[in-house]
């Protein structure tokens, strides 16, 4: 098994936590809410197999530093492109996003065309597509979008309300063991995590505004797309996302992971991995 190194990268406004592993072609993975960089614990044994394998908790969450402010996914990718690219010195990576990675790989795609070889989207569409299915059908979301209540009434409560996701949104109540729920309620529970969390919600009117600008200026991203979703639990499905990854991408291709929710990654790693691997590795 290829050793994992943990570091930390200061780059100004934000200090990012990430985890490396292997050697090859850089692929990165970008987590979602409300998971760290552990999410994808399984899979990475296989991918540092084959690839250099970068894992960075995403502003605000996990061990990063929480700015104030910046929760905009443009502003989010931009972080990650400092990482990879001054920080690291990566020149073209391969992008995998679960969740409110998604929209942050999008932008880092559409931002440094040049520096990004393919992307996969994990159960989630892209802001900004020109439907409204974003919003639709998600309770939380609205909830996450007040100013101030949400922190006032889960700060200290942290693991009730989370393991509410954690338990109804995977194809299983134990889709996620209790370890790694563990692991995330620790993060979650740092001082201004919560928030943080909830931020990334309260952007999305500006993340809707930055894609379209994005899209309406360079069309839709050229650059191969795989896009997954689980078919049970509260996920999204995968004629829902695979229906919003084409109209911002023009090569795309996928389809759904049976027996998995939402957690895809951590429900059905094997499977996932059995779509991934192949897609990376193409010349």
């Amino acid at each position: 098994m290829s050793k994992w190194n943990h570091a930390r990268a200061d780059l100004g406004e934000v200090t990012l936590h990430y985890v490396t592993a292997g050697a090859g072609r850089p692929v990165v993975l970008l987590h979602g809410w409300p998971q760290t960089w552990f999410m994808w614990r399984k899979v990475i044994p296989d991918l540092a197999a084959h690839h250099f394998v970068v894992a960075a908790d995403l502003r605000g969450l996990g061990d990063s530093s929480r700015p104030d402010g910046g929760y905009d996914k443009r502003t989010i990718a931009g972080d990650i492109a400092r990482l990879l690219f001054d920080h690291l010195e990566l020149d073209r990576v391969s992008l995998v996003g679960h969740d409110w990675g998604g929209p942050v790989a999008f932008a880092l795609s559409a931002e440094w065309p040049e520096r990004v070889d393919r992307m996969a989207l994990l159960d989630v569409p892209i802001p900004g597509d020109g439907t409204d299915v974003f919003f639709h059908d998600r309770w939380h979301h609205a909830f996450h979008w007040i100013a101030e209540m949400p922190e006032a009434l889960v700060v200290g409560r942290e693991r009730i309300y989370l393991e509410h996701f954690y338990r109804n949104w995977g194809a299983r109540p134990d889709a996620i063991e209790d370890a790694a729920i563990g692991e995330y309620v620790r993060a979650y529970s740092a001082p201004g995590a919560m928030r943080a969390g909830f931020e990334y919600y309260r952007a999305t009117p500006q993340d809707v505004a930055d894609n379209q600008a994005l899209l309406a200026a360079n069309g839709k991203l050229r650059l191969p797309v795989l896009s997954l979703a689980g078919t049970g639990g509260r996920g999204r499905g995968a004629d829902v996302v695979l229906a919003s990854a084409r109209r911002v991408a023009a090569d795309v291709r996928g389809g759904a992971i049976e027996d998995a929710g939402h957690w895809l990654v951590e429900e059905r790693p094997e499977a996932v991995l059995a779509e991934l691997l192949p897609f990376l590795d193409e010349a």
